[in-house]
Parts: C-alpha cells; structure tokens; sequence
C-alpha cells in the first residue's frame, strides 16, 4: 500500500490537485473498499490495486480541474463510483449524485459513501431517463456511458439552462461529437493527461444553445 499512496501523490502533482492528509486517506480507504468489493460484485475489470491507481483515481481526479463554477453534479452510470466518488473527495463543496440503475453497484456506493462519511454524495438507483430529481445540475458528467448524443438525450431534462455537459472520453469522439442533437454544442475537447496511463484521453465540454 505505501507503493500505491506514493503514486497517488505523485499523481497528485502532476494533475496540479492540492488535496489535504485527510483527503488523501480518504481515496486510499475508497480504493481498499473498490478492491474487496470487486471481487464479489465485479465493479471493474481491472483487479490489480496498483492499476487502480491511474486507471480509477487518477483517471477520475483529471476531471476536477475542469469543474471550475460547478456547484451541483450528477455522475451518469457512476458504477463503482467513477468519477463522481473521488471528485467529491477532492471537492467537498460540490454536491454529487451517483446515479446508475444497477442494485450491486449502488449498494456498493451507499457503502463507501457511509464508511467515508461523504456528506456531500448522494446515491440514486434508477434509469437516467426516468430519474426526475427536484433540482437540476449545472455540471453532468459520465465516464464509459454511452456514446454522445445518447448521453445528452437521456440527460436533457435533468441539466440546469446555464449548466455543462463534462463527459470524459478516451480517443477524440469525431463522430460521436457529429452525431449531436441539435440545441447542444461542443464549447470545448479538451486533451488530458493522466499521470500512469498509457492512454489517449479526452473531456468533452457541451452546452445547451
């Protein structure tokens, strides 16, 4: 474990992130539960803890820097709590909901979300199309949802009229951004590096029109 926590925080660095001790425990404690569980619940595919590392935190991490305004989240499809589990570690003030329809999984993360005491998280199981919440988000984001014009679709009713899409994906989606309904448009594609992954990843920026 001390192999993985000086890689989390070399990993820190680079992504520029100034998290606290207590922060940093926090995602170490999210890691050990994302590895028991997986075992039995089958979360990720990835079963080396030292993977995990880049492939899970780090991965998650590289989207706090573009949250930036962002006051209220929703993490489509969040699984094993990706990214929305360790950017509320990172971002306290932001209020995060975990939605995903799958039961497994969002017991999982009504566990971790106890056992870390995250105030600022709450976790939804339903569909993302019949989840009618009494706020909207000014910030939705997914990880390995879908494609972009079904995320945006499945979504349109649940974003604030000034609020972003922040969707990460891994090499730049041409035609998935081509696909896009019309009154949605790409602000932004940004390139972004995850310190250990040896892979192309990209955030995508979308606003309503």
């Amino acid at each position: 474990m001390t192999q993985h926590i000086a890689e989390l925080k070399q990993g820190l660095a680079q992504l520029a992130l100034d998290l606290t001790e207590p922060q940093v425990e926090l995602l170490q404690r999210y890691l050990a539960l994302l590895v028991k569980w997986n075992q039995t619940y089958n979360l990720t595919a990835i079963r080396q803890e030292e993977r995990m590392v880049s492939y899970h935190l780090l991965d998650s991490l590289s989207l706090v820097p573009h949250l930036a305004g962002g006051t209220r989240m929703l993490d489509v499809g969040s699984g094993g709590g990706m990214p929305g589990i360790p950017t509320a570690i990172a971002r306290p003030d932001l209020q995060v909901v975990l939605l995903d329809s799958n039961h497994k999984k969002t017991t999982f993360l009504r566990q971790v979300v106890m056992e870390l005491g995250l105030p600022n998280v709450q976790v939804i199981t339903d569909r993302v199309e019949a989840y009618q919440p009494e706020q909207k988000f000014d910030r939705i984001t997914s990880r390995a949802f879908s494609e972009l014009s079904e995320f945006v679709k499945l979504t349109l009713h649940l974003m604030a009229e000034d609020g972003q899409y922040v969707a990460m994906k891994g090499v730049y989606p041409y035609e998935e951004i081509a696909l896009l309904p019309q009154g949605v448009a790409v602000s932004e594609v940004l390139p972004v590096t995850v310190p250990g992954l040896d892979a192309e990843r990209h955030l995508v920026r979308m606003v309503l029109q």
